[in-house]
């Protein structure tokens, strides 16, 4: 017998953590290879996770709506191995089984201690004042239910050397919302802030962070956010403190490309069996674009920059529900119109169905979001971190337009759009940002109206 462990995924270059939604497995039932284990959710996606092996589910290792971090051991498989004996003894087995979580904390500790660099800069973090141990877990809660430091510090702990626990630390929300006054630690005295020193005449005093509650009366709904919409929500305020956002703006006649696609798009279906939407010649404008200016299709280390080899396009698509998720058209600089088509086709379907994989929605170096389909004229996407660049792309409308002849100029009906692209403003400059843009807007207006599909 040998043991195999099961641990999260990496879900997308962005996405560090993950909550598991449910288990489709019991311990002692048995498993197929690639059989789903358990369910999770991101900010990006719903998803199953299979198995790599066959065998029997011997243990899980967290429970249902805990947050896991990617790598993280979540469940052990028991497999049968034709090379390796069966070990009867129990106490044979039994230090095998108790070495394994202390290489997984390990692993976690290392995790952790990433994640708080990563995040410090970007994220209001929760840290004692006497550097008392909180697990991910814990601080996650912390930060969405508004906990303040000075709470968490006073929560009385249950866990090892009176760690807080996610027991403890959802009790002191629930006897909140009550009303109750929550037990605290004696503790709680000796971490009372020093006095603020005398004001520096170079220095102004710190201003402490207020968060600002809603006023609900009795006549109002008040509706808990999705566990995705939680999530995209933190990812978007995370993304806004991160990158200097900037917006370039140009207006496209796009009523060559509106010409030949209504053209075309009959005899496209009947051969290819898939509609010719505006998307795929869209996302083809923005592959070259990006095969000409690959500093923006980049990603910001620290205080290096990655130049990334691959042009990956991520999709936004709107779901039923409201939310959003981005799967990613991978190396799209190599595919044609025709291929451009399937694949864009594919993964709509797929994103509004709930069907994609973990693999679809990750890399992505550049992201394109459609705001015309909801009628909007322009918009001022959030970039999609770790990424520099968002294009937004406007409703097509018929306008009128000054047209400029041998003869003289006059006014026509055009088919315009805009085109709004964010950028990271500390990578990417106003000129390469604008450059960007007038690439994409003048490979539109100068689409060849002859051109085979």
């Amino acid at each position: 017998m040998s043991k195999f462990e099961l641990k999260l995924p990496q879900m997308g270059e962005s996405v560090a953590e993950a909550t598991l939604t449910s288990w489709l497995k019991e311990v002692g039932e048995t498993i197929e290879m690639d059989e789903a284990v358990f369910e999770i959710a991101t900010d990006k996606v719903d998803s199953e996770v299979p198995s790599e092996v066959e065998g029997v589910l011997v243990e899980k290792r967290f429970n249902v709506d805990d947050v896991i971090k990617v790598g993280e051991v979540v469940a052990v498989i028991e497999t049968e191995s034709a090379d390796e004996p069966v070990s009867e003894p129990e106490a044979t087995a039994k230090p095998e089984e108790e070495a394994v979580p202390e290489e997984v904390s390990a692993e976690i500790e290392e995790q952790v201690v990433r994640a708080r660099e990563t995040v410090a800069s970007t994220a209001p973090s929760v840290q004692s004042g006497e550097e008392r141990f909180y697990s991910p877990l814990v601080k996650n809660i912390a930060r969405e239910e508004s906990i303040s430091q000075e709470e968490l510090d006073a929560i009385v702990g249950t866990g090892l050397e009176g760690r807080v626990t996610k027991n403890d630390i959802l009790a002191y929300v629930e006897s909140r919302k009550n009303g109750d006054r929550p037990k605290v630690e004696a503790r709680q005295e000796t971490t009372k802030p020093a006095p603020a020193p005398e004001k520096s005449a170079t220095r102004a005093p710190e201003v402490p962070h207020k968060v600002t509650t809603a006023q609900v009366s009795g006549a109002d709904e008040v509706i808990p956010m999705t566990r995705m919409g939680k999530l995209i929500a933190q990812h978007m305020a995370e993304s806004v403190a991160t990158s200097a956002h900037v917006q370039s703006f140009i207006e496209v006649d796009v009523t060559n490309v509106v010409k030949w696609r209504n053209r075309v798009k009959d005899v496209f279906e009947e051969r290819e069996g898939e509609k010719l939407t505006f998307t795929p010649i869209f996302m083809e404008a923005v592959a070259k674009a990006l095969k000409k200016y690959p500093m923006v299709n980049i990603s910001v280390d620290g205080d290096t920059v990655i130049k990334k080899k691959n042009i990956n396009i991520g999709m936004a698509a709107a779901l039923p529900d409201g939310n959003l998720i981005v799967p990613v058209i991978k190396n799209a600089d190599q595919l044609n119109l025709v291929g451009m088509a399937k694949v864009v086709n594919d993964l709509a379907n797929r994103a509004r169905n709930n069907a994609l994989k973990p693999d679809e929605i990750k890399d992505g170096t550049y992201t394109v979001t459609n705001v015309g389909t909801f009628g909007s004229v322009f918009g001022t996407p959030i970039i999609n971190q770790p990424q520099v660049g968002i294009l937004a792309l406007g409703a097509i409308r018929k306008m009128p337009s000054v047209i400029e002849t041998e003869e003289g100029d006059f006014i026509g009906i055009r088919n315009k759009m805009f085109l709004s692209h964010s950028y990271d403003h500390r990578v990417v400059n106003g000129a390469l940002g604008g450059m960007f843009i007038k690439a994409v807007a003048e490979y539109l207006e100068n689409w060849d109206m002859d051109r085979e599909i």
